[in-house]
């Protein structure tokens, strides 16, 4: 499995590097973000849907493996 469930010690740095910059982003962030957000810190051309939608899944994969929260009203957090 690429991206690992997370669990008790299964580290961040388990993941491959594009998800850790995609964390590190939601991270940085004053609150929670829309994956266009996201796109704009680790350069994704955010103008253009078909650039944005793989980033959306990748955020939804981490949600779906426990790294990241997705709230209500579409937008992500980190767990912690």
């Amino acid at each position: 499995m690429l991206i690992p469930h997370r669990e008790p010690g299964v580290e961040e740095a388990a993941l491959p590097w594009d998800y850790q910059r995609i964390i590190a982003a939601v991270r940085q962030a004053a609150g929670p973000v829309m994956a266009r957000e996201v796109g704009e810190v680790v350069g994704v051309d955010v103008s253009v849907k078909s650039k944005l939608e793989p980033l959306r899944s990748k955020l939804v994969r981490l949600v779906d493996r426990g790294w990241l929260r997705k709230l209500p009203d579409g937008r992500f957090t980190t767990r912690l």
